[in-house]
């Protein structure tokens, strides 16, 4: 089956230029400029046509939560996000106890089989009790190669993250483990002094997790694992885009430093998401939501957010001053890079997953396509 995208406005990372696109058993065939040939194509009205947003930090939505590893609800949750463009999902579990991680590992396994989560990634339980933010700290332990190994095992070769504090006794070992593995490792909930995080680095560690959430701030004399994320060419930035997280002038210093190439935004989304505010769990920690604010309870540490990549991409660019190409970049091609996927997702090109988001003059989203199928179909022109 063919399909032809014309009159559009294609976010490439060329460029944005009018133009049109042919599609065929799922992938892009052809992405050419001005008018299409034929005037048979799908006119799209002048609209915004990105590649489908790459989510690589997400623990749910529409009242699911992925570390709960039921698989009804973990499919809500994927479709919910979805329909707000995001067209790869990256499911995040948070700490727990070896049988409740297995179990849910296991189940979400059998999703990325079916092809509908990207992959598993495990947010604890080798993470700092200083920084532990919503985890719950009775279940923290110390970072344990067998048992990393039989959750590695119990995802069936779908895990693909791991955030562990690098200063941690063992963690480097765990950290090696991961990258033999195939696993991202991934530097987060940390307590690490500059130096720690550095060896965490040298050990394998390629991404930030929610960067400047659950670590210390920056310091002039003591500048912690902040300024060593960000200063590495090897590492990717996580960032919470979401008004909430992060302060703006915070945001627009990590994508001066990092640049769109070593930033990926992410929504950390929790079961919240998409349903309102009351109160929710997330692992096994209370959580209430006011406000579209997700805090814990009992102590009102941020637990999660309730943001959709979407929302994340409209705010880098009306807000944070990053052009469309840019914007594009830290939603797509940068985690899709993250994920060793970005030879078929991630950008406008001929070859790629037809995965795209139709987007407004103002950046909303009014259709999105996940390998050539509308997950829902555009307005008329």
């Amino acid at each position: 089956m063919s399909i032809t995208l014309a009159d559009a406005r294609l976010v490439t990372p060329g460029g944005v230029h009018p133009g049109w696109l042919t599609i065929e058993d799922g992938r892009i065939t052809y992405v050419g400029q001005g008018q299409a040939p034929t005037g048979n194509g799908h006119g799209l009205g002048g609209r915004f046509v990105v590649p489908g947003f790459i989510d690589i930090h997400n623990h749910g939505g529409a009242g699911a939560s992925f570390p709960q590893g039921d698989q009804e609800g973990a499919a809500r949750a994927t479709a919910f996000h979805a329909g707000h463009g995001t067209t790869t999902t990256l499911a995040s579990l948070v700490t727990g106890s070896l049988a409740d991680l297995s179990a849910a590992t296991s189940a979400l396994a059998d999703l990325c089989e079916d092809g509908l989560l990207a992959g598993i990634h495990f947010e604890g339980p080798y993470i700092a009790a200083a920084r532990c933010g919503a985890h719950d700290p009775g279940k923290l332990r110390a970072p344990d190669r067998g048992e990393f190994a039989e959750l590695v095992k119990a995802g069936r070769g779908h895990v693909r993250m791991l955030t562990i504090a690098p200063e941690l006794p063992g963690a480097l070992d765990v950290i090696r483990d991961a990258v033999d593995a195939g696993v991202i490792a991934a530097l987060g909930h940390s307590d690490a002094t500059y130096e720690q995080a550095q060896a965490g680095i040298e050990a394998g560690g390629t991404v930030a997790t929610h960067l400047y959430n659950a670590m210390p701030s920056l310091h002039h004399r003591s500048p912690g694992p902040i300024a060593a994320l960000l200063q590495d060419e090897r590492v990717t930035v996580e960032l919470i885009n979401d008004g909430v997280h992060v302060h703006p002038a915070m945001l627009k210093l990590a994508f001066q430093v990092a640049g769109a190439g070593r930033t990926a935004l992410i929504t950390d989304a929790m079961a919240a998401t998409g349903v309102g505010d009351g109160e929710y769990v997330l692992g096994s920690m209370r959580v209430r939501v006011s406000d579209g604010a997700a805090r814990l309870v009992e102590g009102g540490t941020i637990a999660g957010s309730t943001l959709t990549m979407d929302v994340a991409f409209r705010r880098a660019v009306q807000l944070a001053g990053l052009s469309l190409v840019e914007a594009a970049q830290v939603a797509s091609l940068t985690p899709a890079k993250v994920l060793g996927i970005d030879d078929r997702a991630g950008s406008i090109a001929a070859g790629k997953d037809a995965d795209l988001v139709v987007l407004s003059d103002d950046l909303r989203v009014e259709a999105v396509m996940k390998r050539g199928a509308w997950i829902a179909e555009p307005p008329a022109p």
